[in-house]
């Protein structure tokens, strides 16, 4: 593979990676503090509908982002009310939310459909752009990767160096000894939930603004809210395992594309598919291998053991769990 398709595949996977890291960040900091916020898909697509809708009415992208992470927060509010203070089971609250969102994505979007509206384009950053493999790759790229990396460092630094975010993490663990701290765990729990949920509407207008520009029927980012849920697992609750998990997924994908133009007789629907099995695969082979029942074979082999070591991560122990003050 020439010097010139390589820098073409690791900005197109930094690209594609974007959005996904901007979701899984976002449903690692509702998770952290202890909630379940299983509405990404439905609410992805839903933001990234309004988000193009905004754009294509207003001309403005900040609009349409600022709209996007609005739908998204405000969806993820629906699921912290009716979970943290309702008691209802996370879960259903979030699978009905994603249904509905979904539909209701598609009804509302109609007369946007196909329609060519705003949309990100590439930024070149002087001198930095100009740099050999490296200045393609990481400094002429829409301004949605940027954010992106910043706030993998950002969320981490937040998580594990900051006192707010020691907050966070305890009542995400045990809520009852925070609240004897003088922490509102509930409160806490809406707030990152709200937060989480606007994040995750920034990657769904980043798909219809950039990665995947316009609006339409099948949108192209159905099911990628379960992949991005899956990565949070796959990365142990951890912002920058989690950020390695969407580059893997992104890798997945266009690697499917360079294979289809590679091997035309093959269906594309084939290719197009692939990515999803194949990060479900990983996260269970992952799964497995933490197992009792293998650890045996598993430390027959140093290198796959600190493999496995690396990528371990336990959820949070309050995670999905009402808590009632009283």
């Amino acid at each position: 593979m020439s010097d010139f398709s390589l820098t073409i595949l690791f900005a197109s996977v930094l690209a594609t990676a974007a959005p996904l890291i901007i979701a899984a960040l976002g449903e690692t900091i509702t998770e952290k503090v202890g909630v379940i916020n299983l509405s990404l898909d439905g609410s992805m697509l839903l933001a990234a509908m309004v988000g193009f809708m905004v754009s294509y009415e207003s001309g403005s992208l900040v609009l349409g982002f600022g709209a996007a992470a609005l739908v998204g927060a405000v969806i993820a509010i629906v699921v912290g009310l009716f979970g943290i203070y309702l008691g209802l089971l996370q879960v259903a609250v979030g699978f009905a939310l994603t249904l509905m969102c979904k539909d209701l994505a598609y009804f509302l979007g109609n007369p946007y459909s196909r329609l060519q509206g705003p949309q990100m384009l590439s930024i070149k950053i002087p001198v930095l752009s100009d740099i050999p493999f490296l200045g393609p790759v990481l400094f002429q790229q829409p301004l949605i990767v940027y954010v992106a990396l910043i706030l993998i460092g950002a969320i981490w630094w937040y998580l594990f160096q900051t006192e707010r975010g020691l907050e966070l993490r305890a009542v995400g663990e045990n809520p009852e000894a925070a609240y004897t701290r003088g922490i509102d765990p509930r409160r806490k729990q809406l707030l990152y939930t709200a937060i989480g949920g606007a994040l995750i509407g920034l990657a769904g207008a980043a798909y219809s603004l950039g990665i995947k520009p316009g609006w339409g029927r099948p949108q192209g980012i159905e099911g990628l809210g379960w992949i991005a849920l899956a990565i949070v697992i796959f990365g142990g609750w951890h912002p920058i395992k989690v950020a390695l998990g969407a580059f893997l997924f992104a890798f997945l994908q266009v690697i499917g594309i360079t294979l289809q133009g590679i091997w035309p007789s093959v269906p594309a629907q084939v290719f197009q598919v692939a990515p999803f099995p194949l990060m479900i695969f990983a996260l269970v082979m992952v799964n497995l291998l933490q197992r009792e029942g293998v650890q045996g074979w598993v430390k027959a082999h140093p290198m796959l053991q600190r493999f496995i070591k690396q990528l371990q991560g336990v959820p949070p122990r309050a995670l999905g769990k009402s808590y009632h003050p009283d």
